[in-house]
């Protein structure tokens, strides 16, 4: 039965749910099947088409590489074949540099040049892409450090004044040696070159040797393109608006891109190329930080490759073919594009369906909404009428509604209502009878509890004091008999012996030296050693005695068992008389260090108090102190353990007793309940909770004063003990706000 209860509950749904939700579902479905299946043909459409435009893309970009860095190679070709023949005589350097300014009119290039075996050589250059200069170059020497000088040139490639020298080491430079090297046309490797008069000079050199008919090395000519133009072109590209496309060298050195971010820095007059992966542009950074972490060494890449990454959130499709020519260059050519250049039509038709959809669920909830409220309206408002019963409220009449069924179930509610009402209302009232005399009893017992505590604790400490105070009165009196008829006879002892002792000195003086058995018998008892001896155990028995009576005065002064009333004493007495009762707990021992005594005595006037009852105050809180001190002793603490003593006078009228230690402290739970009976945080067997509480009544209520605690964890405790100087006075005298010390 329970489970086909529980199993009703579950499955119970509003009755306005029921009408509305098929509609909004099924309208929500099928508006929804549509979209997707929308949104995923877009994907589809999208995707073949971004592979379209790389392919074409990256396409365009081989084709271009083919005829640019083909340039370079077929001017060279000429130039060593005009050597070859003889039609250009590379001694004249001046018809030489010429030549080659000519051509750097008909090409767009960067600089060619010719360089002999002998070091010398010359060329001519556009290195702010503009101006055509011509450099010549003889022979470096000791005597002719600047050796390379670089002319202006008129419109018909004529010189016309020196702009610079500098020196040039032809025989060291790569694009001397490298072709030289090979012996054959080659590309040498990419370099770097930085004036601050020209634009940043960053260029791949083509270089080829030029042998004579017995195969001796006359020149080598090259020609050094600009790669910023391949940035130039890149950018240039439908692509570059959305995508980027760049070109690496197998070991990731960028060569070109697309982006506005040059492929290069410089610092300190110095070029220094980039990786893909350094790129100042986040997307080709991010898009080669992924590409390594694929494709960890990128001369493995043979044949063009396709891959989707995502970065920043944003899909990318990436492009990558490789880009080879037969003088050694090895590049590729990485053509990506975001996903989200193409979806902004896709997603405007998913947000057009997205809104359909929501219009339609809208108009289904709203004619659901309406159906739904004609059926139920009746059925709900006898459901608020159940729940108003079911809260308490009830006064509660259904209305009859527009559903003859209905209306029968909303008379036969009303007349429920009536009977229940009646029954709630005989219910409370007997309720309430019973509520208050169970009020009126706990209230008396929780009072008879209270004071059944309050005068447990006062019975069971006034009678351990009563017995402490009888057992230390008895036991000073036995001791002080004796020790006083000790103490008194020890004086007539020392007059004594001092008589015997020159009764021995004349006996000495006299028979000594003339009786042998009386000279053996000092020796045999070493007279002088005795005599010396005696006077210093007179000595220390009447100390010993003195200190016995001490304690016993102060073993007095603490029960003070013959003041049970008012008394004006030396509060300064009562604080020594308890410190020499605790002596021994001071001392160092084998599971903790000596707890150190710091008194900062104030000048107190005598006060008017129960001088026993103040004792056991003192006591009780200097016994917890060392009992703390006494637990971080045996932990290791790192500080030597002290408390710290303090008297000071407030005002005129109010005294005040400071006791703090630098123990671990107590945490906010317990000083709140450190004063209520029997509340104790030590084991079983140590303590009996008893001992504050008692000493803030003998405080607040015997004394008229205040005791108070400040603590904190790891900062220690300090108890305040505030009393009146004189008890008359007391009512009237205003308290002071305590003066707090320092915890060491």
């Amino acid at each position: 039965m329970k489970t086909c209860l529980s199993s009703s509950k579950f499955w119970a749904l509003p009755l306005q749910l029921v009408l509305i939700v098929p509609f909004v579902v099924q309208v929500f479905g099928a508006v929804g099947l549509v979209g997707y299946l929308s949104f995923k043909n877009g994907e589809k459409v999208v995707e073949d088409l971004s592979k379209q435009l790389m392919k074409r893309t990256s396409s365009e970009v081989n084709h271009h590489l083919d005829a640019y860095l083909s340039i370079p190679h077929k001017v060279i070709q000429t130039n060593a074949n005009a050597i070859r023949m003889g039609l250009l005589n590379v001694r004249d350097r001046k018809t030489v540099g010429k030549f080659f300014w000519y051509q750097m009119q008909a090409y767009d290039l960067t600089y060619i040049s010719f360089n002999l075996p002998t070091g010398e050589g010359g060329g001519a250059g556009r290195y702010d892409g503009k101006t055509v200069t011509i450099d010549e170059n003889t022979t470096k020497t000791a005597s002719l450090p600047k050796n390379s000088k670089t002319y202006l040139t008129d419109n018909d490639g004529n010189r016309t004044q020196l702009l610079s020298t500098a020196t040039w080491d032809t025989l060291n430079e790569p694009n001397y040696t490298e072709p030289a090297k090979a012996g054959k046309p080659i590309w040498t490797r990419i370099y770097t070159y930085y004036d601050p008069a020209y634009p940043p000079y960053i260029a791949a050199s083509a270089g080829s040797p030029v042998y004579d008919a017995s195969k001796k090395l006359i020149a080598v000519v090259g020609v050094d393109i600009h790669l910023l133009k391949l940035s130039e072109f890149l950018r240039t590209l439908d692509i570059s608006r959305s995508g980027q496309v760049f070109i690496v060298e197998r070991d990731g050195m960028l060569v070109a891109n697309s982006c506005a971010e040059q492929p290069f820095t410089v610092n300190k007059n110095e070029i220094k190329r980039l990786k893909a992966i350094d790129s100042p542009n986040p997307v080709v950074q991010g898009i080669a930080r992924q590409l390594q972490q694929r494709i960890p060494n990128l001369r493995t890449i043979t044949s063009t490759q396709e891959l989707q990454v995502n970065f920043q959130g944003e899909d990318y499709s990436v492009h990558i073919a490789p880009w080879r020519d037969s003088y050694g260059l090895d590049w590729l050519v990485m053509t990506s594009i975001p996903h989200s250049a193409f979806m902004s039509q896709i997603n405007a038709n998913t947000q057009i369906t997205v809104l359909l959809c929501f219009g339609a669920l809208i108009l289904a909830t709203i004619s659901g909404i309406f159906t739904g409220r004609w059926i139920s309206h009746p059925v709900l408002r006898l459901k608020q009428a159940s729940q108003a019963m079911a809260s308490g409220d009830l006064d509660q009449r259904v209305i009859d509604g527009n559903i003859q069924e209905l209306n029968v179930l909303a008379h036969s509610f009303n007349h429920m209502a009536g009977q229940l009402r009646q029954s709630f209302i005989a219910l409370e009232n007997s309720n309430a009878e019973l509520e208050a005399r169970v009020e009126e009893r706990t209230v008396e017992l929780k009072t008879a509890m209270s004071e059944l505590q309050r005068t447990q604790a006062q019975v069971v400490q006034s009678e351990k004091m009563s017995s402490l105070g009888q057992l230390v009165a008895g036991i000073a009196h036995e001791i002080n008999n004796p020790v006083n008829f000790i103490h008194g006879n020890i004086t007539h002892l020392d007059e004594y012996t001092q008589n015997l002792l020159q009764i021995i000195y004349f006996c000495q003086e006299r028979y000594s030296s003339h009786d042998p058995e009386i000279q053996a018998l000092a020796q045999e008892i070493d007279l002088e050693f005795l005599k010396d001896d005696l006077q210093k155990m007179l000595s220390s028995m009447k100390i010993g005695t003195e200190r016995i009576r001490n304690i016993v005065l102060s073993l007095r002064n603490f029960s003070r068992m013959d003041e049970a009333e008012f008394k004006t004493v030396d509060i300064h007495e009562g604080i020594e008389s308890t410190l020499l009762i605790l002596q021994y707990r001071l001392k160092n021992k084998s599971d903790h260090l000596s707890i150190e005594i710091i008194k900062e005595y104030g000048k107190l006037p005598l006060v008017e108090c129960y001088a026993c009852q103040l004792n056991q105050v003192l006591m009780n809180i200097l016994t917890n102190a060392i009992d703390a001190l006494e637990n971080l002793s045996v932990i290791n603490q790192p500080n030597n353990p002290q408390i710290v003593i303090r008297t000071l006078v407030l005002n005129s009228d109010w005294v005040a007793i400071e006791i703090a230690d630098n123990g671990t402290g107590m945490s906010q739970e317990v000083q709140q309940r450190l004063f209520d009976p029997f509340f104790t945080t030590k084991p079983v067997g140590k303590g009996t909770g008893l001992g504050m509480s008692i000493s803030y009544q003998i405080i607040t209520q015997k004394h008229q004063g205040h005791l108070e605690c400040i603590s904190s964890p790891g900062a220690g405790a300090k108890f305040i003990i505030e009393i009146p100087i004189q008890q008359i006075k007391s009512v009237q005298a205003k308290i002071p706000e305590a003066h707090n010390i320092p915890v060491t």
